[in-house]
C-alpha cells in the first residue's frame, strides 16, 4: 500500500488516560513510578500523576517456590510464555490468538570471538528469527495481552520501522486494527514489511521524534480513542517483553548470568528491562548472584546516551539524528538516564561508532557466523569490537552481543556487496577469473 504521509506537530501536549477497572493479567500487581515509587491500579496509563515519571509494573512474586517455577518454565512453550509466571499476562495467553515470538538462537560465536580475541566465550542474542525478524516481536506480544485487557479496538505505534511491523503482524493475527505512524523517509524494505500486514501506515514529514510527539497528542483527541499505543499509553505492559530476552539468554546459559552484555540503544528501554529481567532471576533464585556489567551501543549519528556517558554527565540532550542505523535513531531516548545508572552501576559503558564501522561491523559478523545483522546488529558488534580494541570489555569473560533484526530489512547499507565475478559458463573463464 501507499504511504499517506501527513504534516508534524509540534505539539506536546497529551492528556492522561483514566486509569482502567482491575484486570487479570497474571502476577502484575500495579503500576509503580520508577522515580518516587506512587503505585496505581493496573490500566492504561504510563506516566506517574505525582511527579510524572515513568510507570512501571509491580509484580507479586511472592508465592513462587524456585524449583517449581524452574520446572514449570522448562516444561513451557517455544516461545515467551514459558515466562508467563513472569509476565503481565493472563495463564492462558498461550491459548490466545498471538504471535508467540522469542526462544530465538543463542549463537556460540566461536570464530568471530577469535576474529575478536574473546577467550571466555562469545555469544550472539539472534533476534533476527522472531515473527517478523526482529525483537519488537517480544514487547508487542505483551501489548496485545494488555489492548485486550483493556478494551482496546485498534492497534498502534509511534515507530523507526521494525515496530511498525510487528504491530501489523501482531493485530492482524489476533483480530485488531492497526494504524501505525513512521518517518517518512524509512528504508523500503520496513516499509514493505509494514504495509504487508493490511494496516494502516502513515508517514509522519519528520523524524521520530516528530513522530512520537504526533501520537501523545492523538492520545489526547477524541479521534484516538479506543486506541492503544503499544509505546506510549500501554508502555509500561509493551516494556517488559524485553525481560525475556535476559531470561531466555539465562536458561539457554544453563541457568547462568553472562559476565557482559552489548546491548543496542534506542529509546533504552530494552537495556534498562534486560536489567530488570537479570535482577529478577536472581531474586527469585533461579540464577547464582554475581557481578555483571552492561554495555550500551549507539550509532555515533544519533549518539545523545554516550555522548552523555563520555561526558559524565546525569541528563541526556537531544539529538538530530543522522545515522544508516534508522532504528536506533532516537534523538531523544526516554530512559537515556536510567541507561546511565546501568552502566555506571554495573561497571559498563556506553560507546558509539561511525556508519562505516556499522557496515564493517554487518560484514564482519556475515562473514564469521552467518549471521546477516541489520544496521542495528553492525551497532552492536561495532561497539563490541571498540570496546575490546580499547581494553573496557574483557575478553576473557563471557559475553552476550544481541542483534535485534534481520539485515534483508537494511539491504541499502551495504548496497555495494554483490558478485565476486562474472563468468561464460565454461571452465576456461572459471580459471581465467581466478577462482580456481
Amino acid at each position: 500500500m501507499a504511504v499517506q504521509t501527513v504534516a508534524s506537530t509540534t505539539d506536546t501536549t497529551a492528556s492522561t488516560p483514566s486509569a482502567a477497572s482491575p484486570v487479570d493479567l497474571g502476577p502484575a500487581a500495579a503500576l509503580a513510578c520508577r522515580e518516587c515509587g506512587h503505585r496505581v491500579p493496573l490500566g492504561p496509563v504510563f506516566a506517574c500523576e505525582e511527579c510524572f515519571g515513568p510507570l512501571e509494573i509491580a509484580y507479586d512474586f511472592s508465592a513462587y517456590d524456585t524449583e517449581k517455577l524452574r520446572k514449570r518454565i522448562e516444561a513451557g512453550p517455544a516461545n515467551i510464555w514459558r515466562y508467563a509466571p513472569l509476565l503481565p499476562v493472563p495463564a492462558d495467553v498461550a491459548d490466545k490468538p498471538n504471535i508467540n515470538p522469542g526462544w530465538t538462537k543463542l549463537v556460540k560465536a566461536d570464530n568471530l570471538a577469535r576474529e575478536l580475541g574473546v577467550t571466555g566465550g562469545l555469544y550472539v542474542k539472534d533476534d533476527s528469527g522472531n515473527p517478523t525478524h526482529s525483537f519488537k516481536d517480544r514487547v508487542v506480544a505483551q501489548a496485545i495481552e494488555a489492548a485486550r485487557a483493556f478494551g482496546f479496538t485498534t492497534l498502534s505505534c509511534s515507530s523507526t520501522g521494525n515496530l511498525a511491523g510487528a504491530v501489523g503482524a501482531a493485530a492482524a493475527r489476533a483480530g485488531f486494527r492497526s494504524c501505525v505512524f513512521i518517518p517518512h523517509d524509512l528504508e523500503q524494505g520496513k516499509v514493505v514489511m509494514a504495509a504487508v500486514y493490511g494496516g494502516e501506515l502513515v508517514g509522519i514529514e519528520g523524524n521520530y521524534d516528530d513522530v512520537n510527539r504526533f501520537c501523545s497528542e492523538l492520545i489526547g483527541d477524541s479521534a484516538g480513542e479506543g486506541w492503544g499505543f503499544v509505546n506510549v499509553n500501554l508502555r509500561p505492559y509493551y516494556a517488559e517483553g524485553s525481560k525475556t530476552l535476559a531470561y531466555e539468554i539465562c536458561e539457554q546459559l544453563g541457568w547462568r548470568l553472562p559476565d557482559q552484555l552489548v546491548v543496542p540503544i534506542a529509546s533504552g528501554s530494552q537495556l534498562t528491562k534486560i536489567d530488570k529481567g537479570l535482577q529478577e532471576l536472581i531474586k527469585l533464585g533461579l540464577v547464582e548472584d554475581k557481578p555483571y556489567r552492561i554495555f550500551g551501543a549507539q550509532a555515533e549519528g544519533c549518539s545523545p546516551v554516550s555522548t552523555a556517558y563520555k561526558a559524565g554527565h546525569d541528563v541526556v540532550r537531544p539529538q538530530k539524528p543522522d545515522t544508516i542505523a534508522k532504528s536506533l535513531a532516537i534523538g531523544n531516548p526516554a530512559d537515556g538516564p536510567y541507561v546511565l545508572d546501568i552502566a555506571r552501576r554495573t561497571g559498563g559503558a556506553v560507546e558509539d561508532v561511525t556508519d562505516e564501522q556499522v557496515v564493517d561491523a554487518i560484514k564482519l559478523l556475515a562473514r564469521t557466523e552467518g549471521i546477516f545483522a541489520e544496521t542495528a546488529g553492525g551497532v552492536t558488534v561495532g561497539v563490541t569490537k571498540k570496546l575490546i580494541e580499547d581494553g573496557v570489555l574483557d575478553p576473557s569473560l563471557t559475553t552476550v552481543v544481541l542483534n535485534t533484526g534481520d539485515g534483508l530489512k537494511t539491504l541499502d547499507a551495504v548496497a555495494g556487496t554483490g558478485l565476486t565475478a562474472t563468468i561464460r559458463p565454461n571452465l576456461d573463464s572459471f580459471r581465467e577469473a581466478g577462482l580456481a
